[in-house]
Order: C-alpha cells, then sequence, then structure tokens
C-alpha cells in the first residue's frame, strides 16, 4: 500500500534533441515549434542544423527553450578543444560532451586510456570557459577490465572535478549493467541522464555500443525499472534530465514518455 512517503518524478524533462533528427532535416522551424508544445523548456543538442549559434539561439529563444548541454564529436575535443569550448560558450551551454568514443573493433584499455587523457584536457579547456565537460556512455565500456570495467578504469583516470558523466539507461541495460548500482557507486559523477526505454524481449549482454533504433520504446513500456533508476538517480544528484528516443516512431512515443513520467511513483 502506497502511503504519504510515496514520492513522484518532480524534475522538469528535457529533450534531447536528436529524438527529431530525421524532422529536423525537413523543418526546423516547425520541429522546433512541436518540441516547444509537448512543454519542454529544456534541450539536448547534436547540431544546430547548419544554422549560426545566433540565430538557433533566437529560434529557440522563441520558442521558451533553453540548451543547457550539447554533444559534440570525439575527434574534435581530442584535435581542437578550444574551438569546441568557444563554440558551446557562443551557444551559451552549461555542459558540453561527447557520446562516443572512436576505437576500432571492441573497446580496449588502450583506447580507454587515450580517451580519459582527451577527457582530461577537454574538461580543462571548458572549465576555463565556464562549461563542464561530461561523457555520455555508450554501452561498449563495459567490457571486463581487472576486477571491474573499462568504464570503472575510464572513472578512475578522469579527473573528478572536470570530468563528469551521462547515464543513457538503455546504454547501461543493454550490456547488462544495472543502472542503479551505477548510480550508487559513482554518485555524483552522474550529473546528466538520458531517460531511454528498452524492448521487452531484447537479449542483454550486448556490449557493441549499437541496437535496433527501434528497440526504444515508450517510457514504462519496456525493460527498465523506473522507480528505482529515478529513485537512485534522485539520490545521486543527477541535476538534468533529458528524454532521448532514437526510434523512427519518436514523435508519436515522446508525448506518451512524458505522461509516464507524469505517473511514475516509488
Amino acid at each position: 500500500m502506497l502511503g504519504a512517503s510515496a514520492e513522484t518524478f518532480s524534475k522538469p524533462a528535457g529533450l534531447q534533441l536528436y529524438s527529431l533528427r530525421d524532422q529536423f532535416k525537413k523543418d526546423v522551424p516547425g520541429t522546433m515549434e512541436w518540441v516547444a508544445k509537448q512543454g519542454f523548456k529544456e534541450v539536448e543538442l547534436a547540431t544546430t542544423y547548419g544554422m549560426k549559434a545566433d540565430d538557433f539561439l533566437a529560434l529557440l529563444k522563441k520558442n521558451g527553450l533553453t540548451a543547457v548541454a550539447g554533444h559534440f564529436p570525439y575527434d574534435r575535443y581530442k584535435n581542437e578543444p578550444e574551438k569546441v569550448a568557444a563554440e558551446a560558450k557562443e551557444l551559451g551551454l552549461k555542459y558540453a560532451g561527447v557520446a562516443w568514443i572512436n576505437h576500432k573493433d571492441a573497446f580496449d584499455e588502450t583506447e580507454c586510456r587515450e580517451a580519459a587523457a582527451v577527457f582530461n584536457k577537454a574538461g580543462e579547456v571548458l572549465k576555463k570557459e565556464g562549461i563542464q565537460f561530461y561523457y555520455h556512455i555508450h554501452g561498449y565500456e563495459f567490457h571486463k577490465h581487472g576486477d571491474g570495467t573499462l568504464f570503472d578504469l575510464l572513472m578512475e583516470l578522469t579527473d573528478k572535478e572536470n570530468v563528469v558523466y551521462q547515464l543513457d539507461t538503455l546504454w547501461a541495460v543493454l550490456p547488462a549493467q544495472d543502472p542503479v548500482a551505477l548510480l550508487e557507486k559513482y554518485g555524483s559523477r552522474w550529473q546528466l541522464m538520458h531517460l531511454k526505454d528498452l524492448k521487452k524481449g531484447v537479449e542483454l549482454g550486448n556490449l557493441s555500443g549499437g541496437t535496433d533504433v527501434k528497440n526504444d520504446v515508450t517510457l514504462g513500456t519496456g525493460q527498465m525499472d523506473w522507480p528505482a533508476i529515478l529513485k537512485a538517480a534522485e539520490k545521486a544528484g543527477v541535476k538534468y534530465y533529458f528524454i532521448e528516443d532514437e526510434s523512427p516512431s519518436s514523435v508519436e512515443q515522446i508525448p506518451g514518455s512524458l505522461e509516464f513520467l507524469k505517473t511514475v511513483k516509488w
């Protein structure tokens, strides 16, 4: 029986605009208007769709939206972190991150150590501009390493002040990891989260960093234990939550995901 102590998800959920990449290719202003009509106030960027920063910011403002964070390619952090920092500052971002570490075949220790060095340098450069660097996990980091995983090594090697992390729930569960355990273990290192559900029946243990985009389903209809995950995220101090739905049905699914977040309890 739920008593007065039952809690609900009270944080405002933003949207990773990559969810609507196909729609943005056809109509940037119209798609941005759709985002606002769903009630979103905060967004995470993957690109500005060929628009200059000023024009893109004006479009966001027109729709009552604020860009909190954005993803940039790994090679750019590796080769020109100062330029990324300048672009992130121009866009008014609080956070600038990366969602994929370039690697050959299975992600390995050498690539992990190189990435840690790239992240530490990028974090240092961004911090000078008042921007926090973050890494978005993608599932391939959980290959075994010593008594843990390469993800544990990445955490160990990165500066906790300059490098924080974004937990993508699908990319934690697909490789058979426990998001709750990860949140409990690394606490405040997790500052951002992608809310993403995995279709029921999809086999776990996939360390490739990839799956059919149709395996992204409406929140609450897949394999995630949302009450446990959201409770752990709140305790860890996650600051920003973004729905990310990579499926071709994202326009139909996103409203349902928002409704689910209004009703989920723990």
